[in-house]
């Protein structure tokens, strides 16, 4: 063999090498946790090591034998918490500064142009997973693939596509002249009426890349229907939704403010009220007999009664909202007491995104530990969106998705109003902390 071909192989085993350890560096990741918040066992660990290969926790605990060359992420005197998940987001959308215009001077085309901007927010307030209720024109999926893709930053999406409505329902426009015309197309509203109907949007939907169908159980607040909470199906056609999304291998949730409607709601089956503002012994029974989840957005009353009117809010939609914003947290508090399962949903879009951790202040007040808070927008939520085999746990085999924040959130919630650090998939997207 000669000294010129030795020197080759010797030369390209050098090559692969460097490249090797390069990509152990690049892909191999350890975190010095200073405070763990194990939120399967409920309790606060010290010093603990988190091992992350690529997009995956491999190993958590304090004798974890840090490999060579692998990268390590100082977050010693930080407290570490695995990603949060919202269950309730609009996020192609937000209030703008004149509510007509919203209505009928946009188009699809207008939300989606900024939807990112939205996404990169949540993201960026340590919300690396959401349920996406409803959106137009299927913007919500098409966000989930950009983001999917590498394109652009932002959480994972569970999206619902078409908000599924009856005629003159929340999900309908409604309150104008019927003169008027409105001309988009028919097939992307997500009005249905009838059994047969409602099981045809049911598909139409998950056709399309649903993962979640959502429809409206009761009137709702933001739309100029008379009602907040009367029923706006039937029995039957709450059945028929929540059976076609389960033949399609889906869960269902509904919008739901009225007493009835949510009792309608949790006998057709689904895996969540949202909302669910005017709660009775009888519903919480129901809710419980079932393993029904509460998904209530009890922050957002502030934003309403403080913002709406300045943007030409109609005076009957900011008069429901006084109706229910107080009795929704009410409910929510009898709710806890009670023991319904509570999963965190903000209603994001109803407020600017971004500010979802401003809810944990309003579920502690109204009866959660920060602890049980916590668990709501990481184990319990990722058990209602199917994810619980790879997120809302910091442990191996999970995605490594996870938070930190310098403040102790478990003696005062709103630091996670103030998320410092944000890892998803192994990646940081958010560093204010220095964790090098």
């Amino acid at each position: 063999m000669s000294k010129y071909y030795c020197k080759s192989i010797i030369t390209a085993m050098m090559l692969f090498f460097a490249l090797y350890s390069s990509a152990q560096t690049d892909t191999i990741k350890v975190i010095k946790a200073g405070r763990f918040i194990d939120v399967q066992q409920g309790k606060v660990l010290l010093n603990q090591l988190i091992l992350i290969d690529h997009d995956t926790i491999k190993a958590v605990g304090s004798n974890i034998v840090i490999p060579a060359g692998a990268k390590v992420i100082d977050l010693s005197n930080a407290t570490v918490l695995p990603g949060l998940i919202d269950c309730h987001t609009h996020l192609t959308a937000q209030p703008g500064e004149n509510y007509y215009d919203d209505l009928f001077r946009k188009t699809p085309i207008d939300y989606a142009i900024v939807a990112h901007i939205y996404a990169k927010r949540t993201l960026d307030a340590g919300f690396t997973g959401c349920r996406d209720v409803g959106s137009a024109a299927f913007m919500d999926v098409a966000l989930k693939n950009a983001i999917n893709n590498g394109d652009i930053p932002g959480p994972r999406i569970q999206p619902a596509t078409l908000f599924i409505g009856s005629t003159g329902s929340h999900g309908d426009l409604d309150g104008f002249s019927p003169y008027l015309e409105f001309t988009g197309p028919k097939q992307m509203s997500g009005v249905a009426n009838g059994v047969d109907e409602v099981r045809a949007q049911v598909r139409y939907n998950i056709k399309y890349g649903a993962e979640v169908i959502k429809f409206g159980a009761s009137a709702g607040v933001l739309t100029e229907e008379e009602s907040v909470g009367s029923p706006q199906y039937t029995q039957a056609e709450m059945d028929a939704i929540v059976d076609e999304a389960h033949l399609w291998g889906k869960k269902a949730c509904a919008h739901a403010h009225g007493t009835i409607a949510i009792k309608m709601a949790v006998k057709a089956g689904v895996a969540s009220i949202e909302h669910g503002s005017f709660l009775d012994d009888e519903a919480i029974s129901l809710m419980k007999a079932h393993g029904t989840y509460l998904v209530a957005d009890i922050y957002n009353d502030e934003y309403i009664m403080s913002d709406y009117a300045k943007h030409g809010t109609p005076a009957k939609i900011i008069n429901k909202e006084k109706l229910v914003g107080q009795a929704q947290r009410l409910s929510f508090q009898h709710a806890v007491k009670a023991g319904v399962k509570i999963a965190f949903g903000t209603d994001a879009g109803v407020y600017p995104h971004g500010w979802n951790g401003r809810q944990f202040k309003y579920m502690v007040k109204f009866g959660l530990t920060p602890m049980q808070a916590i668990q709501s927008a990481t184990l319990n939520a990722a058990d209602l969106l199917g994810w619980t085999n790879k997120a809302g746990a910091i442990a191996p085999g999970k995605y490594a998705d996870l938070i930190a924040v310098t403040n102790d959130p478990l003696a005062d919630v709103t630091a996670l109003e103030h998320v410092q650090f944000v890892m998803k998939g192994g990646v940081v997207y958010k560093d204010e902390i220095g964790g090098k």
